[in-house]
């Protein structure tokens, strides 16, 4: 056999081999390639192209073995060159044809041709990894092309050459050549542009020479392939939208509400609050992520030749209450892969509980191979940990958002304040380290690669305890400034349906639809053009300054005596007037009142001191007790906004106010009531029975959530800025009586009798039932709660809520919940349902062991639906301040309604306690 070497090609051509291959991988790169940019900076890439050049040697060593070589005087190979000698294969070829140009590694010719006949060419390339891309196979086809273009004749097939064991992969490249001619046209459009386009990151730029670079401009750019999770058909769908950076996409993030229907599918990763979280550097969570650590929390992380599927170490790290256990397997060449497998389960043996927690897919597939390869010892107990093993990028993906451009474990752990002691380290340069031991054995780098691992583990443990916290009810806000954590949900939603002002992108929209407001054209415009609407407006506003007249004018006495030195002897010194606003109730109607009262500053001629007679009843207020009570009543017990409050008054009685005013009014009235609003907190929190119940309001900045605390005869409504169990749990911390919920978690920790609404739960059954009519088990289920519910509802109606009549079905109680226990359900419901009754068996009949205990929570949702009626007036528009005089309020109104009192009258009485109030009457 005789094999011609052929030295480096000279010639110059628009399209080459290496141009194809690197406009593959990306186009950015095949355009610095043409302009005959190199990059430097990634060792890793350099160190890849030395191997691949060591893996090509050696492959021509092994199609050279036993054969003669001799130069070729050219560096191009012609088709002269294809027929001449005694050869089989030639080796670093360069081929051209049709302005194209490619560098074979090798061409394998099957026999030496005849005049006339074809000639039976084979390209081969030399592909160092254990699998073969299509991107491989597309180069191969490349080279078919150019060779079939010189020659003339089809080339049917080429071969790759790949792996640590040379094995030979045959490519059918007529399959392949018009998407070769495809990626020629595209490569040709873009060379010819005068300027590239830009660079777009993708997941090749870890071996390419120019991942520097690129990067560095991608970050100035601020250019959306920063975002590892974003693919090229959503990232071309933005630009085609105008949205070409990382910032411009954080603003198109909207918040959506999440239907009951969607609870049990995952959610759906956003790109644009993954660059919201970027561009306010704050960590963005969606609903609570979940991280269940049963057991001893074991951290574990691998390491591995890619290109042998070679695992040689892994890493343990297991925290303990006075520190930590970290550990490290080795494998000095692959037959000691079973060897630190073993180790690694025996150590996994010791531990109690163990539960391994490790990040992303690559530890899962180790995992999976490790068992098909060695499976597990004898009796050793630990399947179900290997089985159950914890991926924490899988609970981290769509719900936690971290201001990082990609999801990976060092992005999120350096913000967390993490650093390697390696600087920009990644996994690729632990397999260089790992080949150049494997040349030295030095234990410097054995060492560096173990640090490494290590690293790796104290990173994922730091990742994890801070996703476990946000796991954690957390009381106060849902937003953490401290941590700079905020919950999506807080964050403000757009509704297009409500009337609300237009925020403008362009100041010239503003000033236009400034100009079409109604007040607008009628004051500036209309006035200018018609005289009508001159004079109509000139008569509103001459209305409007009338000045209310007075009903009664007092004078009010002079005071006995100086308040300094107590001369009786004082002086008129100078003459003033207060004006109060007011309204008086008749029998059956209501008239505006205006009291004037005049009084004088006196002075004392013995101590000069200038005073005036303390002793006064209408203090500072401008607007007197019966107009607040009027105003509050109309704006919390009829419902009537603040702003309809306003023209009330001052169209049917005839005063001058503002949206202002009404506003004040409510807010002097909650602080006049505030001890009142206490002492009702009290008296609940210290009852035998409570009713609670929650609900969502949507406020200026932000949610916020109310709960309502009712008993019998009272009513409490309490503000809270997350939906979180805290409140609760403060707020009934010392209650011992039983209260009365529905199935929210955040009621079961308290320490106090419980019983769960039934009523909820009859809807439930309901709603199950509707969605699955022919489902006999939830049906059967069904059928026996209501058959054991209903007897219990006629004691209820026939004697009332007293125990000593109603404990006579627990009997009934008891023998349902044993016929349940021994149901073999198969449904996927029907278990649900067994199960949500097991786990609630002591909370849902524990009113039949006490008296005046409700066995529904119709007090609570009572109150809850008397404050959705208020908070159509003021969802969105008010603040938390707001929030908490209305709820002060409407807490005073709900009782006397309750308790079977006018709110009207309570609140012209001026009496504070409602009690007191109730016995006048």
């Amino acid at each position: 056999m005789e094999v011609i070497l052929l030295p480096k090609a000279t010639g110059r051509v628009i399209i080459t081999s290496e141009l194809f291959k690197a406009f593959l991988n990306c186009p950015t790169k095949c355009y610095r390639l043409s302009k005959g940019e190199r990059g430097v900076g990634n060792s890793f890439a350099d160190w890849l192209a030395v191997q691949k050049g060591k893996y090509k040697d050696e492959g021509f060593n092994r199609l050279a073995a036993n054969a003669r070589t001799k130069e070729y005087d050219t560096g191009h190979l012609d088709v002269a060159g294809l027929k001449s000698g005694e050869w089989q294969f030639v080796i670093n070829c360069v081929v051209t044809a049709n302005d194209w140009e490619s560098r074979l590694d090798a061409i394998e010719r099957s026999a030496r041709p005849k005049p006339g006949k074809r000639l039976d060419l084979v390209p081969i390339r030399f592909v160092r990894s254990n699998k073969v891309t299509i991107e491989d196979k597309l180069l191969v086809a490349f080279d078919a092309l150019i060779l079939a273009g010189m020659t003339g004749h089809k080339i049917p097939f080429g071969t790759i050459i790949h792996g640590s064991e040379y094995q030979s992969l045959k490519v059918k490249t007529p399959l392949l050549v018009s998407k070769v001619r495809r990626q020629i046209e595209q490569i040709s459009h873009s060379l010819s542009d005068a300027k590239a386009s830009g660079p777009v990151l993708n997941q090749r730029c870890t071996d390419c020479e120019f991942k520097i670079i690129c990067r560095k401009e991608a970050i100035e750019k601020d250019d959306l392939s920063l975002l590892s999770g974003i693919r090229e058909k959503e990232r071309k769908k933005f630009n085609g939208k105008g949205i070409f950076t990382v910032t411009q996409l954080s603003y198109t993030f909207r918040p959506r509400r999440h239907p009951k229907r969607t609870a049990s599918k995952g959610e759906k990763y956003h790109p644009a609050l993954k660059a919201l979280a970027i561009r306010e550097r704050k960590v963005h969570v969606v609903g609570r992520p979940e991280l269940k650590i049963e057991g001893t929390p074991v951290y574990f992380d691998v390491e591995v030749l890619p290109e042998r599927d070679f695992y040689f170490l892994i890493g343990i790290r297991i925290p303990k209450s006075d520190g930590f256990i970290q550990d490290s397997f080795w494998a000095d060449k692959i037959e000691d892969e079973k060897r630190i497998w073993d180790s690694f389960l025996g150590l996994l043996s010791t531990i109690e509980s163990p539960t391994l927690i490790h990040y992303g897919s690559f530890e899962t597939t180790f995992l999976r191979k490790m068992l098909k390869r060695f499976g597990l010892p004898a009796n050793s107990g630990i399947e179900k940990t290997i089985k159950q093993a914890i991926n924490l990028l899988s609970i981290i993906y769509a719900r936690i958002y971290f201001p990082t451009y990609s999801n990976g474990l060092k992005d999120i752990a350096r913000f967390l304040g993490f650093e390697w002691s390696e600087p920009n380290v990644s996994g690729q340069h632990a397999v260089v380290w790992r080949h150049e031991w494997e040349k030295s054995h030095q234990l410097a780098l054995k060492q560096k690669l173990i640090g490494y691992n290590e690293e790796d583990c104290m990173g994922l443990q730091q990742v994890a305890d801070f996703v476990s916290n946000l796991s954690m009810p957390r009381g106060g806000s849902k937003n953490d400034s401290t941590t700079n954590v905020m919950n999506v949900e807080s964050l403000p939603r757009e509704d297009s349906f409500k009337f609300r002002r237009m925020d403008f992108c362009l100041p010239e929209f503003e000033k236009i639809n400034q100009a079409a407001y109604w007040d607008y054209q009628r004051e500036k415009i209309l006035v200018k053009s018609s005289k009508r609407v001159k004079d109509i407006g000139e008569k509103s506003r001459k209305r409007k300054t009338v000045n209310p007249r007075v009903n009664k004018t007092i004078y009010w006495p002079a005071p006995a005596q100086c308040p300094k030195c107590s001369g009786s002897k004082v002086y008129k010194h100078w003459a003033t007037s207060k004006t109060v606003l007011d309204v008086k109730f008749g029998r059956f109607s209501i008239k505006r009142w205006v009291s004037k009262y005049l009084f004088y500053h006196y002075r004392c001629p013995q101590c000069g001191a200038v005073f005036q007679n303390p002793d006064r009843t209408w203090g500072n207020e401008k607007f007197g007790p019966n107009l607040r009570a009027l105003s509050v009543y109309e704006n919390i017990e009829l419902g009537i906004p603040q702003g309809r409050v306003t023209v009330f008054l001052n169209q049917v009685l005839g005063f001058n106010l503002t949206r202002a005013v009404t506003n004040k009014l409510k807010a002097s009235a909650a602080a006049f009531y505030k001890d009142s609003y206490e002492g009702l907190v009290r008296k609940i929190v210290s009852g035998r029975l409570v009713q609670a119940d929650e609900t969502k309001v949507n406020l200026k900045p932000g949610i916020g959530y109310v709960w309502a605390f009712t008993t019998l005869e009272e009513v409490v409504y309490v503000y809270a800025p997350s939906r979180e169990g805290d409140l609760v749990h403060s707020l009934l911390k010392d209650f011992k009586g039983v209260l009365v919920s529905d199935f929210y978690t955040a009621y079961n920790s308290l320490d106090c009798p419980q019983q769960k609404c039934l009523i909820h739960l009859i809807r439930d059954f309901n709603d199950d039932l509707l969605k699955e009519p022919f489902n006999k088990e939830i049906k059967d289920i069904a059928s026996e709660f209501a058959s054991l519910l209903n007897p219990i509802i006629e004691t209820v109606d026939r004697f009332g809520l007293k125990s000593r009549f109603l404990k006579k079905h627990k009997i009934g109680v008891d023998r349902f919940f044993k016929r349940l226990s021994h149901s073999d359900y198969q449904t996927e419901t029907a278990l649900k349902c067994k199960k949500r009754l097991e786990k609630n068996r002591h909370s849902l009949f524990t009113f039949l062991n006490y008296d005046n205990i409700p066995w529904n929570n119709n007090n609570a949702e009572h109150a809850i639906k008397a404050f959705a009626m208020l908070r159509r007036d003021f969802s969105g528009v008010s603040t938390e301040k707001g929030i908490h005089d209305y709820l002060i309020l409407l807490s005073i109104c709900e009782t006397c309604r309750f308790k079977g009192l006018s709110f009207l009258d309570f609140l012209r009485s001026g009496e504070k306690d409602i009690d007191a109030f109730a016995h006048t009457r």
